[in-house]
């Protein structure tokens, strides 16, 4: 953890990363606080905080007695909120910026092509 994010957040965001690989599908254990304190050698609460900022979301839910666990459905929610906020980060700006550059649709499609088959 070396980002200069709040911890919780960065917490939350690797759980859901998790969520997004497949790593933890719906109907599965979170990992609980105790765990993610003693991992990442942080203070229980921030842990906590971390967790707590996911059931907010409606991506985690606790079982009493038995631990957090993800929602169903909680990945298809994860992979929608990051497009949109993935094109209101970059696609956004890239158009602004392309019909600055007098470019069209055809030739940001073209611009990206051009970019993956070099890589």
């Amino acid at each position: 953890m070396d980002d200069t994010r709040p911890l919780f957040q960065q917490i939350a965001e690797q759980i859901e990363d998790s969520i997004i690989d497949g790593s933890l599908p719906g109907e599965t254990r979170a990992p609980s606080t105790n765990e993610l304190a003693a991992f990442h050698r942080i203070n229980q609460a921030t842990a906590a905080n971390g967790i707590n900022k996911l059931v907010a979301d409606g991506l985690l839910y606790k079982k009493r007695g038995v631990g957090m666990f993800v929602t169903a459905g909680a990945r298809d929610k994860l992979v929608q909120r990051r497009r949109d906020a993935f094109g209101e980060s970059y696609i956004a700006p890239l158009l602004a910026e392309a019909k600055r550059l007098e470019m069209d649709a055809d030739d940001v499609k073209k611009m990206i092509d051009n970019w993956r088959d070099e890589e």
